[in-house]
């Protein structure tokens, strides 16, 4: 079963650097201008080695450069490592209360041979996995957790974390994040035993737990050359066969699962999607498009066609779900999508952000998709299937600087 391992992490110095300055989102839902601003919040912000840009004056290129901003912000004390190996707990609390997720930070086993220990949860759309792939050669470092869920009941009682925890810092949007060292062998025993229970199913963070996989390889064919060819390692266990990850337990009460919905845009003038929706879904008309009708559609997380000339609600016809395979609104609407004619489809993470764009006259439809549960999550993972791309968006995410982990150079 999954095997979860405390490691001894680098994190900042919180009496000389101030955590709200130098947490980053996550490396691929950053755009340029969020970047920069990061950038100029402080000299040692996580974004810098995340998404590294780079050193003209020292003729570093990015990847180079990032290694070499870990380095001195270790050697200038702004980045300090623990003393014992641990388990790091980290909740994320939205603004106005909700649910709160809490999990546990550690290093994940890989699952190189496909045995069922670490499950994908949704399939990925194409995507060059050669960036992250050389941050890591260049840093040795895994400087972002993937996120994994848990099927073991109760692994967030596990843990005790009625403590002061170590950082506090609210991120842009109004989340607090927290993070606690757990170094008692008692208690990380208690946590190791409770995630080797049930596999751990990835909810975010699929191509870099893949890229972890592609590096594995590289480390293991290097050192397989280095022992003469032919030789095997003994049954312990290296750090690259390892990556780190924030895994919760899926449960309602410590996740919070949002939908994706669709934009389109560039079909031919004159199209009727409503028409081309017809053919799969029952489509009634809810209105103009109106602030009004279209803030009733999302926040009652109805399954809807948005467009300039009015709004729909959409109805799974009879034989839908059985035709897409499943009863996922992203399956049954990839039905409809893959019969348009030339097109482009974007995602969007908000019902505000869908309907903003159609507002902007910016694309000519958005699909407003429900949530899937925690259920259908947990029922398709025991199943070993796999969700199509784009059907889950899990908020808050976790922030890049909380905790970093370095792995040892080869050689």
């Amino acid at each position: 079963m999954p095997r979860f391992e405390p490691f001894t992490g680098l994190r900042y110095d919180t009496g000389r650097v101030d955590p709200n300055a130098v947490i980053a989102p996550p490396y691929d839902v950053i755009e340029p201008p969020e970047r920069a601003i990061l950038a100029r919040r402080h000299s040692a912000n996580a974004v810098r080695v995340e998404l590294p840009e780079q050193d003209t004056r020292s003729g570093l290129d990015r990847y180079q450069n990032a290694a070499h901003l870990l380095g001195e912000w270790q050697k200038e004390g702004k980045l300090r490592r623990d003393p014992n190996p641990s388990f790091y707990a980290y909740r994320m609390t939205p603004p106005g209360g909700g649910v709160h997720t809490t999990g546990i930070i550690g290093a994940l086993a890989l699952d190189a041979h496909g045995s069922g220990e670490v499950l994908p949860h949704e399939e990925t759309l194409p995507k060059p996995k050669s960036d992250r792939l050389e941050l890591l050669r260049a840093t040795n470092a895994n400087l972002s957790p993937i996120w994994g869920l848990s099927l073991t009941p109760g692994l967030s009682k596990v843990y005790n974390i009625d403590f002061r925890p170590a950082v506090s810092a609210v991120d842009d949007e109004g989340v607090r994040h927290e993070l606690w060292v757990i170094d008692d062998e008692a208690t990380i025993g208690a946590v190791k035993a409770a995630v080797a229970d049930s596999p751990v199913v990835i909810a975010d963070g699929h191509h870099r737990y893949e890229t972890s996989l592609a590096f594995q390889r590289e480390r293991q064919r290097a050192l397989g050359g280095a022992l003469g060819g032919d030789a095997h390692r003994d049954e312990g266990i290296d750090d690259f066969d390892l990556v780190m990850a924030l895994v919760v337990e899926l449960s309602d009460e410590e996740l919070a699962v949002g939908p994706v919905h669709r934009v389109l845009s560039g079909l031919p003038d004159g199209f009727d999607l409503v028409d081309a929706f017809s053919s799969w879904f029952d489509v009634m008309r809810a209105g103009e498009f109106t602030p009004r009708n279209t803030a009733a559609l999302g926040e009652s997380a109805a399954l809807a066609l948005v467009m300039p000339s009015g709004v729909w609600l959409l109805s799974p016809k009879d034989g839908t779900a059985e035709a897409a395979g499943s009863d996922l609104d992203s399956s049954m609407v990839a039905l409809v999508v893959a019969e348009l004619p030339e097109h482009e489809l974007e995602f969007r993470y908000s019902w505000r952000d869908a309907i903003s764009v159609i507002d902007r006259e910016q694309a000519q439809a958005a699909v407003l998709l429900r949530p899937v549960t925690v259920e259908q999550i947990a029922d398709w993972a025991r199943a070993g299937r796999r969700m199509p791309p784009k059907s889950t968006f899990f908020h808050p995410k976790p922030r890049t600087g909380m905790v970093y982990r370095t792995l040892s150079a080869p050689g």
